[in-house]
Formats: C-alpha cells, structure tokens, sequence
C-alpha cells in the first residue's frame, strides 16, 4: 500500500526541492548584491510573507486564482504535468523563502571577507568573484538545509496532498489515521523517518 502511494509524494517533493533552488538560491544571491536596495527589502519581505502564509490558505487562494477564477489549471488530481504546478508552488513555497534568506545572509558573510576583497584588488572579474569564491564558499551551509528541506518536503506533503487531492503518501497518512489503520501508520512513519535517515547521511557525506 505505501509503495502504491509513493510515486505521487517523491513527485510532488522533487519538483518542490527543484523549484525552490532554481528559484531560491538566485534570489538569495540577488539581494545580497543588491543589498539595502529596493530589490532587496522587496525580496526580503517576499521571502517572509512565504515563510508566514500557511499552505492550505495559500493552495485554497490559488485553486480560487488559476481553477476557479482563470480556468487555465485543473483544481485537484494527478498524472498531467499541469496538474502538479499548483502543488509545487504549495509545496515549495515556505523551504523558497528561507533558501533566499539564507543564501542571502551567507552570501552576504562571505562577501565581506579579506580573500573577497584580495580577489578585487588583484583585478578578478566580478561575475568570477561571486561564483568561483562566493558561492562556493557559501554553499556549505546551503548543502545542510537543502537536504534537510528535501527529508522535510517527503514526510510534509501531508497538507498538500490533502488539499489537491493527490493519492501521495500524505494523504493516505490522514486516511489511515482516520480509519485507525495502525499496520499503515507505522510503515509511513517507518518510511519518513528511514528517508530523513538517508537524507542526513547524504548531507554528510557531501
């Protein structure tokens, strides 16, 4: 029963865990460069509305949005491509914010360190002291909270599944705990905590 469900939730976290680096880590980087700027207090206060909104409002307000009001996103289900955008949005809208926060305040540290200030000196190109010295360096921290966000993401579906209905393991966690079905209960919670394990030893070993 868990392995029929499984697909769906692995689904629904990755492209979550993908949208929130594609798009979390640039604005990270974004409003460190561009700190005190407007770019930056309007990115800033983005990523705590993100982090503040809870994800059953956020999934109610935009199946109201795109479903019900624009018609151009199906409201529930699975098993089409557009089917998983609303979800993924849900999803990864609160692990988005504190990526950007986070990348912002270590990137941020890191800028203002002396071999950051060497490289400019000595004439290295700016693109080059971002990327090859900057981000490289501040993206040990980001390494941890991105699996941490990954092990989160596979055992917190729970609400988001519920809300668009989609046949992960978050929602069969609820319908069994509602059935009081304990052979399911304990072999979700056997999964979820046998995935943070890997997650974590993944992490360390990178």
């Amino acid at each position: 029963v868990v392995l029929e469900h499984m697909p769906a939730t692995v689904e629904l976290a990755v492209s979550a865990f993908l949208f929130s680096i594609v798009v979390g880590l640039p604005l990270g980087c974004i409003a460190a460069l561009k700190e005190n700027t407007v770019y930056d207090q309007g990115l800033m206060i983005g990523t705590v509305l993100g982090q503040a909104v809870p994800d059953f409002w956020l999934g109610l307000m935009l199946i109201l949005a795109f479903s019900v009001q624009l018609g151009v996103l199906p409201p529930f289900g699975r098993g089409d491509l557009s089917q998983l955008v609303m979800p993924t949005l849900t999803a990864a809208a609160f692990h988005t914010a504190r990526l950007a926060r986070l990348m912002r305040s270590e990137m941020l540290e890191v800028l203002r360190q002396d071999y950051i200030l060497t490289a400019r000196a000595k004439g290295v190109p700016e693109m080059a002291v971002v990327f090859r010295h900057g981000l490289k360096n501040a993206s040990i921290p980001i390494i941890t909270v991105l699996g941490l966000d990954l092990a989160l993401t596979l055992g917190g579906t729970v609400i988001t599944e519920t809300v668009f209905n989609i046949p992960g393991l978050g929602r069969l966690t609820v319908d069994a705990v509602l059935k009081r079905d304990y052979p399911v209960v304990q072999g979700l919670i056997l999964v979820f905590a046998a995935a943070k394990v890997l997650v974590n030893l993944i992490i360390d070993i990178s």
